[in-house]
């Protein structure tokens, strides 16, 4: 159970900017970039999203396509929603992983792994775009044809087995993320393309049962 859920928890962490032309931001755009930022995630209190994954494995010669909705509600309530190809949902609440695989539920205790504490966080600060912290990541800051790129290496050696590097890509005008893309130790790497947003529209806690 707890290998099904690391390789979730792979998955996740969401036109490849790797290909653009990126250019550095000098020290003033990141300020102003951060706090545009800083100020959007603050006034998210809900956020929902249809997604579509593309999985690359190097020995594959065609990304594995996934799709389905995310589901946000402050401080921590997460559920990613897989609808094609199979239904496969996961919730993360309450310090809890909640799994319901095609109608097969089971749950995993976060408080009693550092790692999926960390990863959640991750995931939690992805989806806000509230990752910002120099003290768990070395970051570096690009603009990508019209876009804002954020690279975050985790400074954790634990964490870095798991994750190589996060790249968030946020939309210039409203400063919230539209790509999350995940580098794993290896060439493998996830991207998620977020969709189709409605932010701050009510949200039951109950959505979050699974």
């Amino acid at each position: 159970m707890k290998t099904k859920i690391y390789l979730f928890l792979l998955l996740l962490t969401v036109g490849n900017a790797a290909f653009a032309q990126e250019q550095k931001m000098s020290d003033a755009e990141i300020a102003a970039f951060k706090q545009d930022v800083n100020v959007v995630s603050k006034k998210i209190k809900t956020l929902s999203t249809d997604f579509v994954q593309y999985k690359h494995l190097d020995f594959l010669s065609k990304d594995i396509e996934t799709s389905g909705k995310m589901i946000f509600k402050e401080p921590n309530m997460l559920q990613w929603q897989y609808k094609k190809p199979y239904n496969y949902s996961i919730v993360f609440k309450n310090g809890k992983i909640l799994i319901n695989d095609e109608g097969k539920k089971s749950a995993v205790d976060i408080g009693n792994s550092k790692i999926f504490g960390r990863i959640n966080k991750l995931i939690v600060g992805s989806v806000s775009g509230n990752m910002f912290d120099d003290k768990e990541f070395t970051i570096s800051y690009f603009k990508v044809k019209g876009q804002n790129l954020a690279k975050f290496i985790p400074k954790d050696a634990t964490l870095k087995k798991y994750i190589k590097q996060i790249e968030l890509t946020f939309d210039k005008e409203e400063a919230t993320v539209v790509q999350v893309k995940l580098l794993e130790s290896s060439e493998d790497y996830t991207r998620i393309v977020l969709k189709n947003k409605v932010i701050n529209a009510k949200i039951d806690d109950s959505v979050f049962t699974n």
